[in-house]
């Protein structure tokens, strides 16, 4: 009998688009959610893995920026792509309430609400990029042109 693989709400909307993608398990350290520890944990490469973070515009509402694992999210520049005149992060107990996600496992697919997302121009120079499925422990694995799909992102320099 075959284990049945637990699927999370953003691969079953990637199913639903018939967009192709894999699942990377790794075991979570509770005590260290950040990107570069799923990069060490997981053996996927930190330049592949991408973080989701949360931000408010102060006239669009809520936005995600998704950018390299490694990076940092250049406000400034996250403000104008959106429209906005700034942008500040959300605090983290906001997060669950606005989107379902916890820290360490936000994604951009299957949000509560269909959020605008913001992807950073370098995933386009990568073949296949790393996004949280979800949850924590769980990563999927695309190309960044059918994230752009899914999400109808919009791309832009996003980090200094």
């Amino acid at each position: 009998m075959t284990k049945k693989i637990k699927k999370t709400n953003a691969a079953r909307i990637l199913d639903g688009l018939a967009i192709a993608y894999e699942i990377k398990n790794y075991a979570v350290d509770e005590s260290d959610l950040s990107a570069v520890h799923v990069a060490q944990i997981s053996g996927l490469d930190i330049k592949m893995i991408f973080k989701t973070l949360v931000a408010r515009g102060d006239k669009s509402g809520v936005i995600m920026a998704v950018i390299g694992g490694d990076d940092e999210l250049d406000l400034k520049a996250l403000a104008k792509a959106s429209g906005n005149k700034s942008v500040e992060m959300i605090a983290l107990k906001e997060l669950l309430p606005l989107t379902g996600y916890v820290r360490g496992g936000c994604s951009p697919l299957g949000a509560k609400k269909n959020y605008p997302v913001y992807l950073d121009a370098r995933a386009l120079t990568l073949e296949k990029i790393s996004i949280s499925a979800g949850q924590r422990g769980m990563q999927i694995i695309l190309a960044p042109q059918d994230l752009i799909r899914a999400v109808n992102a919009t791309v832009a320099q996003l980090v200094q």
